[in-house]
């Protein structure tokens, strides 16, 4: 793709990613963030984190599947970034809105609650992602290292769709169009896989 199309692409970008979180501090400046702010505040930045988790995990089979569309990894890191900031938001809201920052309080709530537990399970997941996500990194881990590492954000996004649905309330399916969507996203990676080795083996055979 050439450079101006894809500057404004990341621009789209940039701003469909802060969207969500700058709409959060215009309803708090104006105080429309609705009857119970905090869950308004978690329910958005956890939502967000998720989604942009998912649409960075689909962009690796898009390209697979379509290589005209190889430029799209440009937009992984990004998205990645900001799923990991929105989890950030997410987590600090509880523990600063919800617990109060009492550590007694979130203990207490871990015992209660199993999906405190996977939520923070999913963050954890995404934190050496963040902290692994420059060139420096992929240097100095090694291509083949740095890709095993970040299969990571394949079990952040399983534990973040089981936090989803463990927390809303029975019958409520609201998670279950990104769950559908990284379902077939883990599906697909060992068909891409399988066709990519028929192609080796195709390609070593017309060698010979």
């Amino acid at each position: 793709m050439k450079r101006s199309p894809l500057i404004l692409l990341k621009t789209a970008t940039w701003i469909a990613c802060l969207w969500p979180l700058a709409l959060l501090v215009y309803e708090a400046i104006t105080n429309t963030l609705g009857p119970d702010p905090t869950a308004n505040i978690e329910l958005t930045t956890g939502y967000t984190a998720l989604l942009l988790l998912i649409i960075s995990l689909a962009i690796s089979p898009v390209r697979n599947l379509l290589p005209q569309l190889n430029w799209l990894i440009r937009f992984r890191r990004l998205l990645g970034l900001f799923a990991f900031a929105y989890a950030t938001v997410h987590l600090f809201a509880y523990v600063g809105l919800y617990a109060g920052f009492s550590v007694p309080a979130m203990l207490d709530d871990i015992e209660k609650r199993r999906f405190i537990t996977v939520g923070a399970a999913a963050w954890l997941c995404l934190l050496p992602l963040a902290l692994t996500s420059t060139a420096g990194s992929i240097r100095r881990l090694g291509g083949k290292n740095w890709n095993r590492l970040h299969t990571l954000a394949y079990a952040a996004a399983v534990c973040g769709v089981i936090h989803y649905w463990w927390q809303v309330k029975t019958g409520v399916l609201s998670p279950l169009r990104l769950t559908v969507v990284l379902g077939i996203l883990l599906l697909a990676r060992p068909v891409i896989a399988l066709m990519k080795r028929r192609k080796v083996r195709q390609a070593t055979a017309q060698s010979v």
